[in-house]
């Protein structure tokens, strides 16, 4: 089976920016966005493939229909017919909110649905002070904790990074973080969309409301252990596999390349997403079905294929991504 392009779902938010609008090569007016949802399978949301023999088919169906064959086995049997991954560029005009996400436990026992949202962040581009929040700097008691949210002073306790393209955080379910303004980022979470919104600056809408606090749900989800680190250290490599975070719900590496290179799948019992933050190439399968891959582009390779075979034009950057 072919790889599989889907149609971007771009959504005008409250914070964001116009970047994705030409890093994407979209021919429309440069609104608001703020994210494009890459690969998508959150109910009402599901993301529809773009060309190609399954053109107008949405993700979700396709899991249903091949199973097995499109995310793997295992994966089939955990997470059934909703695709387990969310990608999203995101491009953040102003701060978003200080917020946090729960663990699978939590989201159920508080009535969110089954799951939580563990994530990573990787930073493709940022303006010169581009700046994210992610971690606690000192232990905090649930009670502190609510009262510098009430007073507004939330930011001074969480640890605030300078960021700058290529930097990677992982943001285990739990941990409280914040995207600055002026940073454009490649996510890859959990396919969940329950979010708890800690602090928001008190801005208001277009009604001049202030947006709803989840402080007490928020409470709860917290994980207040204090790390000396909250930043993914990696050493970068051309033309190599490096891998930046592998947790219970996705491994992902990096590729910069200058020449073509074979990957082998063959023992990987899991589709494998490829993100393209920089440059185009080629992707080829056994079978000799290729796909081109630019800047912009996620594609989705089904868990059946056993190699891929990437020729860079000049030079290549992706994310690899699979469960």
């Amino acid at each position: 089976m072919k790889p599989l392009k889907f149609e971007p779902l771009l959504k005008s938010i409250l914070w964001g920016g116009d970047k994705i609008i030409p890093f994407k090569g979209l021919d429309m007016e440069m609104p608001t966005v703020g994210e494009s949802w890459e690969i998508s399978g959150v109910k009402g949301n599901v993301s529809v493939v773009a060309e190609g023999e399954y053109k107008g088919r949405d993700l979700n169906s396709l899991v249903e229909e091949m199973k097995g064959a499109l995310i793997g086995e295992s994966n089939y049997e955990r997470f059934g017919t909703e695709f387990p991954l969310l990608i999203k560029f995101i491009d953040a005009r102003q701060p978003l909110s200080i917020q946090v996400h729960p663990t699978d436990e939590i989201a159920q026992k508080q009535g969110k649905g089954s799951k939580g949202k563990t994530e990573m962040w990787y930073v493709m581009e940022s303006d010169p002070d581009a700046k994210l929040r992610s971690g606690m700097k000192s232990l905090l008691t649930p009670d502190e904790y609510a009262a510098k949210v009430e007073d507004g002073t939330i930011t001074d306790a969480l640890c605030e990074y300078n960021v700058k393209n290529g930097d990677v955080f992982f943001l285990p379910a739990g941990r409280i973080h914040s995207i600055g303004a002026g940073c454009f980022i490649a996510e890859i979470q959990q396919t969940s969309d329950v979010t708890y919104r800690i602090y928001d600056f008190k801005r208001k809408d277009a009604n001049g409301n202030e947006r709803e606090l989840h402080t007490e749900l928020a409470k709860e989800a917290i994980n207040f252990e204090v790390f000396d680190e909250y930043r993914t250290l990696y050493t970068p490599e051309k033309d190599a596999s490096v891998e930046l975070v592998s947790c219970d719900y996705f491994t992902t590496a990096v590729y910069d390349l200058t020449e073509p290179m074979a990957i082998d799948y063959s023992e990987l019992d899991s589709f494998v997403i490829y993100i393209c933050l920089e440059g185009k190439a080629t992707l080829t399968n056994e079978e000799g079905e290729s796909i081109e891959i630019k800047a912009g582009q996620s594609i989705l390779i089904p868990a059946s294929t056993q190699e891929i075979t990437a020729v860079p034009e000049g030079n290549c950057k992706f994310l690899e991504t699979y469960v």
